[in-house]
């Protein structure tokens, strides 16, 4: 595996598990871009991502989950700073088992500052 995404997404995925607004936005080279199949939603800044992970963060944890872990299936180098990623996420409960979750492509820079550049949702 890519030894650069899998930090950048050890990172993010413990960012997610803590519900730490900041440092999950921080995750994102804004703008940045989400891609629906009816519809794009733009990310203008760390703001506005922190508001979108607002509401995700409370389901979760009215869920009692507590950890996320990014289960890394595919990286595809498109230059030496660009990655398309495919990532299946797993998330801890408070009884220690791992729940199933959602399975996304990021659009990952890598290199000085790493961020998301656009997130498509898999089915």
């Amino acid at each position: 595996m890519d030894e650069e995404i899998g930090a950048f997404f050890l990172r993010y995925g413990d960012a997610l598990g803590r519900n730490d607004l900041p440092a999950i936005a921080a995750c994102y080279a804004t703008p940045s871009l989400v891609v629906h199949e009816s519809a794009n939603i733009a990310v203008p800044d760390g703001k506005s991502v922190e508001a979108a992970f607002a509401g995700a963060a409370e389901v979760y944890s009215a869920k009692g989950l507590i950890g996320a872990r990014a289960l890394i299936n595919r990286v595809d180098r498109l230059t030496d700073r660009l990655a398309f990623v495919d990532v299946t996420w797993e998330y801890k409960d408070l009884q220690g088992g791992v729940q199933p979750g959602e399975s996304y492509r990021y659009l990952v820079r890598v290199g000085t500052k790493p961020g998301i550049c656009a997130v498509i949702p898999v089915a």
